[in-house]
Order: C-alpha cells, then structure tokens, then sequence
C-alpha cells in the first residue's frame, strides 16, 4: 500500500484534562441473544455459543427503556468538565461524535450544547466518522486550541444499541434467513451502548495534565462497502474488514515509527477501539504488541462504537501514573485508521 497521503502531525500546547465514562446500566448476555435465535440456529445447524466464542463478546449494555441516547453525553460531558475543574462558560467547542442519532438535522449537539448550559459562543457542531470519530475529534480539539481559537473543547458520545439489535435478531429469526444473512449480520450482535466524554485545554495552563503529542492517520477508502450500517441494521464482510483494516494499522504502524519519529514500540498501554477477540489478538500480532499493555472491554461491555475506546482510557485511568506513555488507535467503516499519542 503506498504512503501517498498519509498524514502525521504533532500538537505542541493542548493537553487532556479528564476522560469520563457512563456504562448503560441494562446487561444483555450474548446467552440471551443465542437462547433467541436458537430455532435459526437449529435449523441452520449453528452451534450454541456461537457469539461469546467467536467474539469474545460475553455481555453488553443497553439503556433502561425511554432513556433519550444524548441525555448520557450530556451526564458524560458534565462529569469530565467538573473533573477538568473547568467552568462551562469557559468552553470554546463542543464536538459530538455519536453515530446513533434519531433525526437528520439539528446536529446532535445543539441538544447537549443546550443540556450542558455551554456559552452562545461555543462552536458546537458533530463529526461523525464511524468508530474513529472520538479520535478525529480530539485532533480537530487540539488543532483549535494550538491555534488559539479555543481555550477549552468537550468531546462526548452516546451510542444505543438496543433498537438496531432488536431489529436485527427480530429478522435473523425470520424463517427464511440463510447462513449468508447471519453471517452478514453477526457484527450487530457485537454492539452495546455507552456513552463518553473528554475536556481538553491548554497544556502551559494546566501542570500535570496529560498532554497531547501527535499521531498519524490514514485512509482506506476503496473498502467503504465493507461495513454499511443503518437504523435497520449493520451489514459486515467480518473477513474483508480485518484484512483491511490491519493493513491500514500495519502501514499507519510503520510511517509512525520510521517517517514520522514517533516511537511506539514501547508505550506503557494501548488503548485500541474495542470490537472482538479476533480483532484484537490479529492487531496484537501484526505490529508486534505485548498483550499486557492492551486493555480489553468488549468482553463485558461489546462494541461501542466511537464511545469504546474513551470509555477503556476512562477505566484504566485511575492505573496511569505520571510519565506513562498512552497510544490511542483504531479503524473505522470507510475505511479509516487512527492512532493518536497521549503522554500521562
């Protein structure tokens, strides 16, 4: 794969100030979805325990009934700006990256630009790009603050998976599914809900905050039929998207470490967006990592989406200490790939 148009950047003055974390509080066991499905299965000759062996995937969270999605994003992002000690009047930016969204227009986060009383003079406005929207939108954060325009950003998510998963096991339980379709739509049955906030500012404001070094991106766009997700469903070639996708990491991996300077060979934890244990163990292999230093949520929570890997950085913050090295990284439908340095 060519390097043309691979982008690295370095920040030199924003900083991560808190990372916060909701769990939804409804377990949903993958028993239960398989107890669901078991006459497709029966009748397809699928083995039980199909979902947790192969994914990983043993539980994930939904909202209690009646719970508006965007209402956690503004919970989160309340609770990561009183741990940043920052006052909402003095936010610049807010940036919601969910992809769950139940209307077209306004955005997202004109509702938890309200909810969260921010100034009228907060940009505010979503960036939706698959599970990589977290990340993109902690480099436009500190791309603004490096700038000077902002003084302080707020990125927050909230996903919610219970409405396309019960559409999804509702038509896998159809009587003329093929393994084709379950095959298809295996990943839906991977999602969970979730929601996640961060305050970023400026480092020379803020001694001891966790500063923001750079990263490196890339994209992968020819595979953008991979994964095609709607309120109806999500729609996945599981094989094509790993191969992809760890193309993208291994060659994202090798411009960091050699072009780019970067070093990332020995940071103190990796925190990766969390889908499967197939995933994980084929990313671990490809560029060589010590397992230790890769947390892993999906097991109990499912994937997130955009809100799975601040959600594992919230969790294993309290285990960083001062000095550690953090790499965030990750790939998203489209393709595109992340990978973003954090300095504890």
């Amino acid at each position: 794969m060519s390097h043309v148009g691979n982008a690295s950047f370095r920040y030199h003055n924003s900083a991560l100030l808190s990372v916060t974390h909701i769990e939804a509080p409804v377990k949903v066991s993958s028993a239960e979805f398989e107890e669901r499905l078991a006459p497709t299965r029966k009748r397809l000759r699928l083995p039980a325990n199909l979902l947790a062996r192969i994914s990983g995937v043993v539980e994930r969270r939904w909202w209690e009934p009646g719970t508006r999605f965007d209402d956690p994003a503004i919970e989160a992002g309340a609770k990561a700006l009183a741990e940043a000690g920052v006052e909402p009047a003095e936010v610049g930016l807010l940036i919601n990256t969910s992809v769950t969204r139940t209307h077209l227009e306004p955005s997202v986060a004109a509702r938890i630009h309200d909810g969260l009383r921010l100034p009228t003079s907060a940009v505010n406005f979503d960036i939706v790009n698959a599970c990589l929207g977290f990340v993109n939108a902690m480099m436009l954060a500190s791309t603004m603050i490096d700038s000077g325009q902002v003084r302080y950003a707020v990125v927050v998510n909230s996903e919610d998976s219970r409405g396309t998963q019960e559409t999804t096991l509702s038509r896998l339980s159809g009587p003329d599914v093929t393994r084709a379709d379950y095959r298809r739509e295996f990943a839906s049955l991977t999602l969970g809900s979730g929601a996640a906030a961060a305050v970023l500012g400026r480092a020379d404001e803020h001694a001891g905050a966790h500063r923001v070094i750079g990263g490196v991106s890339r994209a992968g766009t020819e595979h953008h039929g991979l994964c095609v997700g709607g309120l109806e469903g999500m729609f996945t070639d599981t094989k094509a998207l790993l191969t992809g996708g760890l193309a993208l990491v291994v060659d994202a991996w090798r411009e960091a470490n050699n072009g780019a300077g970067f070093g990332w060979l020995d940071m103190d934890r990796y925190v990766t967006h969390q889908i499967s244990t197939p995933y994980t163990e084929a990313v671990i292999a490809a560029i060589d990592l010590d397992p230790d230093r890769v947390p892993v949520t999906f097991s109990h929570w499912g994937n997130v989406g955009p809100a799975s890997l601040p959600m594992t950085l919230a969790a294993e913050a309290p285990s960083l200490v001062g000095g550690d090295r953090v790499l965030c990284m990750g790939v998203g439908s489209g393709l595109n790939a992340a990978m973003l340095e954090l300095a504890w």
